[in-house]
C-alpha cells in the first residue's frame, strides 16, 4: 500500500452517515429522513443543497467530545487507507455558536490526535480555519485566539467559505499575525473563482499553500509562478468533479499541473458528501505509483508540522 498524507479535509465534512446517526442518537436528536438516499449516502443536488445537507449534519454536534470523536474516527479510517499524516481543517466557529469554550474544543481534538497515534500509528495536526464570508474581523479574532492560546498541534491558519466574498488583502492582518507568530498559512482559492483569486492570495497573503487552486491551470503565467515559488496546491479531484467544476476525473487538470512543475498534494475535502476517500483519491488519480509516492513526499514537505515530525514521517515513507 502506498503511504499517504492529506492536507485538505474539513472536520465536519468528514462525518460519515453512520457516525452522524450515532452522534444524533447520543445527543437525543433526529436527522431528517430525506438527508439520506436509498444507498445510505447523503443526498444533495447542487452546491446550495450540499451546504444545506452539510449544515444539517453539523446540527448533531453538541459537546466537545463530539468534535473529538469525529477527528478520531477520521484518523482511524485514513490510517486504514495507508495515511501516516493528516492535517485537519477545524473551525472554532461552530463550537463558539454552541457556547463551547475554545480550550475545551481544542482539548477534545488534541486528545483524539493522541489516541489515534497510539491506536493506529497516524500523526494528526490542526489547521484553524476562518470562514471567509463571516468577514475579516472574525478571521482576526481567530488568529488572536490561536496565538494567545498556542498548542503545538495547531500548526496553521486557513480560510474556507465563499470564495467570492471579500478580498485576500482584507484578511492580511489575521494572516500577518499568524505568520509572525510562526504559524503556517493556507487559503482556499482558485476553486469556484478563477486564477485571479489565486493571484490575489499569493500577492497579498504569506501563504505557502493554496486549497484547491485548480483554476490556476487557466493562466500559464500563474502556473509558472506557482512552480517558481514552490507553492503547493491541495488538490481534491473527487470534490471538484462532484461539485461540477469538471465533468469527470479525466478532464481534471491534475496531470497538467504536475507537468507544469507545480507541487501538488491529494485531499478528500468533504469525503462522505462527495463519495470519496483519501484512498480513492490516490487510486483514481490516474498516476503512476512513483508519482503518487512523490505526492506523499510533497505533502509531508509542504505540511505545517515541525521539522522533527517531518523527518520521522519521511523516514516512514522510505522504509
Amino acid at each position: 500500500m502506498i503511504p499517504k498524507a492529506e492536507l485538505h479535509c474539513h472536520l465536519e465534512g468528514s462525518i460519515p452517515p453512520e457516525l452522524a446517526r450515532a452522534l444524533a442518537a447520543r445527543n437525543g436528536l433526529e436527522l431528517p429522513a430525506n438527508l439520506f438516499g436509498a444507498d445510505g449516502h447523503y443526498v444533495w443536488r447542487d452546491f446550495l443543497t450540499f451546504l444545506d445537507a452539510y449544515d444539517r449534519v453539523c446540527g448533531v454536534l453538541r459537546e466537545p467530545r463530539d468534535f473529538g470523536d469525529i477527528l478520531y474516527s477520521y484518523l482511524q479510517r485514513a490510517a486504514a487507507q495507508g495515511a501516516i499524516y493528516v492535517e485537519m481543517f477545524c473551525s472554532p466557529e461552530r463550537p463558539r455558536m454552541l457556547g463551547i469554550p475554545y480550550v475545551a474544543w481544542l482539548g477534545a481534538l488534541v486528545d483524539a490526535i493522541d489516541r489515534a497515534r497510539r491506536d493506529f500509528g497516524i500523526e494528526g495536526r490542526i489547521v484553524g480555519i476562518c470562514i471567509r464570508h463571516l468577514g475579516p474581523d472574525r478571521a482576526l479574532a481567530l488568529a488572536q485566539q490561536m496565538v494567545a492560546e498556542p498548542h503545538p498541534y495547531v500548526v496553521a491558519i486557513g480560510m474556507g467559505g465563499d470564495e467570492a466574498k471579500f478580498t485576500p488583502a482584507e484578511f492580511a492582518p489575521a494572516y500577518r499575525l499568524a505568520h509572525e507568530k510562526g504559524l503556517g498559512c493556507t487559503i482556499h482559492a482558485g476553486e469556484v473563482v478563477g486564477p485571479e483569486s489565486v493571484w490575489a492570495a499569493i500577492r497579498d497573503l504569506p501563504v505557502t499553500r493554496i486549497g484547491h487552486g485548480v483554476r490556476s491551470i487557466e493562466d500559464a503565467a500563474l502556473v509558472e509562478e506557482l512552480a517558481r515559488r514552490g507553492i503547493a496546491l491541495e488538490v481534491c479531484p473527487g470534490s471538484n468533479v462532484a461539485l461540477g467544476l469538471y465533468p469527470n476525473r479525466a478532464a481534471h487538470p491534475l496531470p497538467r499541473l504536475i507537468a507544469g512543475g507545480v507541487r501538488v498534494t491529494l485531499g478528500s475535502d468533504d469525503p462522505p458528501f462527495f463519495h470519496t476517500t483519501l484512498g480513492m483519491e490516490y487510486d483514481e488519480a490516474g498516476l503512476a505509483e512513483q508519482v503518487l509516492r512523490t505526492i506523499t513526499r510533497t505533502a509531508i514537505e509542504a505540511s505545517f508540522a515541525d521539522e522533527a515530525t517531518k523527518t520521522k514521517l519521511l523516514k516512514r515513507i522510505q522504509s
